[in-house]
């Protein structure tokens, strides 16, 4: 989906990781990794793996099943199948020892999924002359500043988040469902273009935070009720994430002002949003700002985490950063992050991409709590 200069840059970011580490060969196996460094991902069914060098061409080894898809999405030439009979982890080590790096210091993410004990085994005793180096959360740290252009994609998301964020708006009632709400959102996500109809948490809203995590149950929702939604589409596996609480029947003058007041926090939080500002200094403001207006007792969840590509790996959020009151790392221009605040009921979230000016938001819908029947939307 990305011309070749694209992924030049994300090559010599490898590269320049590589070089940090003095290792020979980078052993991608994340699924994320894959998909950002090659173009093309795919399941872990049996065990597959491209390899990046510091010197000379990539290659990729994987079912030979999935080698003619393989083959069409990434930019590398040299893709090598093995047969279902094969053991995928002989077929790596034999495309290694075949490529001159029998003997290399190879370079192995030892928190990637796809990098388990078991994995870590058979590559050493396939390969014993290699050295295998640990290069925990590269898979990570490679993509956590995005390009102009991951951006764009991100703000694609975004958009698709909130149209599905207005439908939903505009089509629940008094006596509609949880799950007719989830409807509304799944079919926008898929006439506006999102890989799937995966919605995220619609759930009633309850408690502080408790919501955010909600079982799926299909309730009905009546009048004071507070129907929380959080929309996740995905374009081109780039996840864009959105939060609103919609309120049924009429607001209140109470409710109304903790909104407001939980919207002054996060707006301050994202204006803080800069590179160099430390996540820890960013995180407080809305972690302390909700403790002292009286909002929340206690605070213990992160205040945002980074948002970006999104492949077929168990987890379905990102914590590589995240902000909590020991986050001492420093923000870095491109950075993006679903950031988000909850308490009474009530939570919101954008996606912000860290900029000079602070935090810009990706995501248009107003900042406000939205009521059936009205939309929120507005153009950012």
């Amino acid at each position: 989906m990305f011309p070749r200069d694209e992924y030049d840059w994300r090559i010599a970011k490898a590269h320049a990781a590589m070089d940090a580490a003095a290792v020979d060969l980078l052993l991608i196996d994340s699924g994320e990794l894959l998909a950002w460094l090659t173009g093309y991902t795919v399941s872990e069914t049996m065990y597959r793996a491209a390899l990046l060098p510091r010197q000379g061409q990539p290659w990729f080894v994987l079912r030979e099943l999935d080698e003619v898809p393989c083959r069409k999405k990434t930019w590398i030439a040299d893709v090598i199948g093995f047969a279902d009979i094969d053991d995928p982890h002989q077929a790596v080590a034999d495309s290694i020892r075949a490529h001159g790096f029998a003997d290399a210091r190879i370079g192995a993410d030892v928190n990637a999924y796809s990098f388990s004990a078991h994995t870590a085994a058979r590559l050493k005793a396939c390969l014993p002359r290699a050295e295998f180096i640990a290069l925990p959360g590269i898979s990570d740290s490679l993509r956590w500043i995005k390009s102009p252009r991951e951006i764009t994609v991100l703000k694609d998301a975004s958009a698709i988040a909130d149209k599905a964020m207005r439908a939903i708006a505009q089509n629940v009632r008094v006596g509609s469902s949880t799950r007719a709400a989830a409807a509304t959102a799944a079919a926008t996500f898929l006439l506006e273009g999102a890989d799937s109809g995966e919605t995220g948490p619609i759930v009633k809203a309850s408690g502080n935070h408790e919501f955010l995590h909600g079982a799926f149950k299909g309730e009905l929702l009546g009048v004071g009720d507070i129907l929380h939604v959080e929309l996740i589409p995905r374009v081109d596996g780039y996840g864009a994430r959105l939060m609103r609480p919609i309120a049924i029947g009429d607001t209140t003058v109470k409710l109304r002002d903790i909104a407001a007041r939980i919207l002054a926090v996060q707006d301050e939080q994202i204006e803080a949003m800069k590179p160099g500002a430390l996540a820890r200094d960013v995180d407080a403001i809305t972690r302390q700002g909700l403790i002292a207006s009286g909002l929340r007792p206690r605070y213990d969840n992160v205040t945002a985490y980074t948002l970006g590509l999104y492949t077929r790996t168990p987890r379905t959020s990102d914590f590589s950063r995240v902000f909590l009151p020991d986050a001492d790392w420093p923000l870095e221009e491109g950075m993006v992050f679903h950031v988000y605040a909850t308490a009474a009921r009530l939570g919101f979230s954008e996606t912000v991409v860290v900029t000079p000016e602070g935090g810009r938001r990706l995501t248009a819908t107003a900042r406000q709590l939205l009521t059936a029947h009205q939309s929120g939307f507005q153009r950012g």
